[in-house]
């Protein structure tokens, strides 16, 4: 599943290497980015799920949020965790 800007796809590479998963949606949102844990103590579930937009006004700005919120998640990196 390919995104078509090159800068959200790299974001969403670097949410897969931290074990995050991506869900394809509809609509607006091209597809969901799922946090490994998903977990209600992650921040309240706040950061446990994020649409990402088929076509963002600004794609470098908006694959800078998701990959802030992708380290704002307070489990981290999977693979540091085990």
């Amino acid at each position: 599943m390919q995104h078509p800007y090159k800068e959200i796809n790299a974001v969403i590479r670097y949410a897969k290497s931290r074990g995050w998963t991506v869900k394809k949606a509809g609509g607006h949102a091209w597809g969901i980015l799922i946090c490994p844990q998903n977990s209600v103590d992650c921040r309240c579930g706040q950061f446990c799920r994020m649409s990402v937009w088929r076509t963002p006004k600004n794609p470098g700005n908006f694959a800078g949020r998701l990959r802030q919120k992708i380290d704002g998640c307070i489990y981290g990196n999977v693979d540091e965790q085990e």
